[in-house]
């Protein structure tokens, strides 16, 4: 089997200047981003569908964008690949001392055990005084520095509200936040009554917000859960489509009242598929 000299092998040789893939020679730091997006997208989708066969490859296909990344850095004489391993493996070191009290990530296994709340808290210490240590003008620190910007917004809305909810700038408990979304909902309803876009696009962005604090409190994804909701209505949707087929029946020429009915049948079709 080949093993992780090999594929960085294979990646010098995507990038020779003479013998190289044209393609490959092509690319730089940016032109890379949407594969490693997509690549991480479809690592999530079989882990989603529990499609274990295909996961190493997708595993694989995401490995290769830290590789490529590596591989480009060589060149510019910035960093390689081994550096990107020595310093994830320090970070990690550092960030776990109940289990590598001395920093030595070969030493003894016989640390002693700590709660989940005070392994939490430490984390948290660490990962602040990494931040500060980035940060280049200390004073103007922030708990909401290095958030990514890029993150998909559901996941960014809900690492922004965890970080502020370290220094208590969070509700205790779900029932306030779900009163909160019915205040937001009653704001779009007001904006819409105005007739007024800006508004509507404002008032929509505060509910997508509120609703993702309300995953939070309730231990619940966003993402996970609106991938979850996409699939769920791409399944009914499908199975609107096929009975329109069997039926011989273009979905253009429905109506809603018959699609809408078609969508109930999906729904007991799935619950009668779950409860067998």
């Amino acid at each position: 089997m080949y093993e992780l000299p090999d594929l960085l092998h294979l990646m010098a040789r995507l990038r020779d200047p003479q013998h190289g893939c044209p393609w490959d020679l092509q690319q730089d730091f940016r032109s890379i981003v949407p594969h490693t997006l997509e690549e991480a997208y479809e690592v999530a989708d079989a882990i989603e569908r529990g499609d274990f066969e295909h996961l190493p490859g997708e595993l694989g296909d995401l490995l290769f964008q830290v590789v490529y990344y590596s591989q480009l850095a060589r060149e510019e004489g910035r960093f390689d690949f081994a550096q990107v391993v020595d310093a994830i493996t320090r970070k990690l070191v550092r960030r776990h001392p109940h289990v590598f009290p001395d920093g030595d990530l070969y030493g003894a296994l016989d640390t002693p055990r700590l709660d989940e709340a005070a392994i939490k808290e430490r984390w948290e210490e660490i990962k602040a005084e990494e931040r500060a240590e980035k940060a280049a003008a200390p004073e103007q620190l922030s708990l909401l520095d290095d958030v990514p910007s890029t993150l998909p917004a559901l996941s960014r809305a809900a690492k922004l509200q965890k970080r502020a909810a370290q220094v208590g700038f969070d509700w205790p408990e779900a029932l306030p936040v779900l009163d909160k979304v019915r205040e937001e909902l009653d704001e779009v309803l007001e904006a819409m009554s105005e007739n007024d876009a800006p508004a509507i696009e404002e008032e929509l962005g505060d509910l997508l917000f509120v609703v993702v604090n309300l995953a939070r409190h309730l231990k619940t994804d966003p993402e996970t859960a609106l991938r979850a909701a996409n699939a769920k209505f791409e399944r009914r949707f499908r199975f609107i489509e096929q009975a329109l087929r069997d039926a011989g029946r273009p979905i253009e020429n429905c109506g809603l009242e018959e699609l809408d009915a078609l969508w109930g049948e999906a729904k007991k079709a799935e619950r009668s598929l779950s409860c067998g």
